[in-house]
């Protein structure tokens, strides 16, 4: 039966199902994605989980530990996908390919990893990238420096992917509309002074973001191959 309050609106009825951190993040993310974090508040979580404040706080701290858990779990989720490759090269290609996808299907994490490298998750996903370099015969001298790149690299094209989309949905210009509009302003630049940038109008159109940072992690890995 639908309660009402003291002043008749309809009061939805609090959950039976059995509250968890798990659930929380769950519930979390799905507010995040769907309005990012401004979306997420203590009182949107105690809506959409039919409970009160008091449950929640039983589980987690405060926003900034929902949002952080639901980070970590992202990132858990893309190291998950990975285990058990045997191959070093293959298994480095799929984790910076495995984040890069999943900040764009959740723009929140590429900033919340932003705010907070140190997170348990991020480091886990440092660690996995120092080992598989081991595993490539990187010289340790060089491991730092390479486990730094890679993932500067795939944590700032991935956040800046994010961005882009974040303010063309914002908009009225779609990603095709404004790489058109791109391009036709690099058309008229003068193909002397800029002979590559002038060449590369027709490429400027027609890549894909996500095909564009394989070949980066790509030319990335055969750099590697010169460390040995």
């Amino acid at each position: 039966m639908v309660k009402k309050t003291a002043k008749g609106s309809a009061r939805a009825p609090r959950r039976t199902e059995g509250l968890s951190r798990d659930v929380i993040v769950q519930a979390a993310t799905e507010l995040l994605d769907g309005g990012g974090e401004s979306a997420l508040t203590l009182r949107a979580l105690t809506v959409r989980l039919r409970t009160g404040y008091g449950a929640i706080y039983h589980h987690v701290a405060d926003k900034g530990d929902v949002l952080a858990a639901a980070t970590d779990d992202v990132v858990v989720r893309v190291l998950a996908g990975v285990v058990g490759d045997a191959d070093p090269q293959k298994a480095l290609r799929r984790l910076a390919l495995g984040l890069f996808d999943a900040i764009d299907a959740h723009p929140w994490v590429g900033a919340e990893l932003s705010r907070q490298p140190w997170r348990p998750a991020m480091l886990d996903f440092y660690e996995s990238i120092g080992r598989l370099l081991d595993a490539l015969d990187v010289p340790e001298s060089a491991r730092f420096d390479a486990a730094g790149a890679l993932v500067n690299y795939v944590m700032g094209v991935a956040g800046q992917n994010a961005e882009n989309a974040r303010r063309l949905a914002g908009g009225d210009t779609d990603r095709a509309a404004f790489l058109d509009d791109a391009a036709e302003r690099w058309a008229q630049l003068d193909p002397d002074r800029y002979p590559f940038v002038h060449a590369a109008t027709t490429r400027l159109r027609e890549h894909s973001d996500r095909d564009q940072f394989i070949a980066g992690v790509d030319i990335f890995l055969a750099g590697m191959a010169a460390l040995r």
